[in-house]
């Protein structure tokens, strides 16, 4: 289950009423930073972009491609640890509007972590060290360190063999 504080709303759609819940010169400063971060092709920069103007935490050596797609509204909720890499044209969300409520959660991606292209990932989730999720994933619940997931919807592909799963002969002999 997605880890996301709910706010129910009245009237019409939690969507319009978008300004009530963050500021508009917020989300326009963001979308600004995000879309020069997106086409950028130095990694140090879009790092630099993130972390100073939209207060996301990213770890050092974290590699952001070309195209990512961050948060516009809510991206200090967002955080990637160190050696990670976030593959071309993904979007990470930490809301959603739905229609009779509006939901926040912090996205928690771990350490060595590969993504792959096009993925989506929702509000609320945690992506444990190691884990790799194939390209164009949605990913819409926890990922455990070092599985490989992958599809829509995200099944898990394998998890990291232990030591006692291991069977004898498997390992590369030296």
């Amino acid at each position: 289950m997605r880890r996301t504080e709910r706010y129910p709303v009245s009237g019409a759609n939690s969507l319009w009423h978008i300004y009530k819940t963050i500021p508009f010169w917020k989300v326009m400063r963001n979308f600004i930073v995000i879309q020069l971060a997106r086409y950028t092709p130095f990694l140090g920069m879009k790092n630099w972009l993130y972390r100073t103007f939209l207060g996301v935490k990213v770890g050092p050596q974290t590699s952001f491609a070309l195209m990512v797609m961050l948060d516009v509204m809510f991206p200090e909720k967002i955080s990637v640890g160190k050696n990670s890499v976030i593959g071309y044209n993904t979007t990470i969300l930490a809301h959603e509007y739905l229609i009779k409520e509006y939901r926040l959660g912090n996205v928690e991606i771990g350490d060595e972590v590969l993504i792959g292209a096009n993925t989506t990932i929702l509000p609320g989730v945690r992506i444990g060290d190691g884990a790799i999720v194939s390209a164009s994933t949605l990913v819409h619940k926890d990922v455990p360190a070092g599985a490989f997931v992958g599809g829509n919807p995200m099944q898990m592909i394998r998890l990291k063999e232990t030591e006692q799963s291991k069977v004898p002969g498997d390992q590369l002999e030296s």
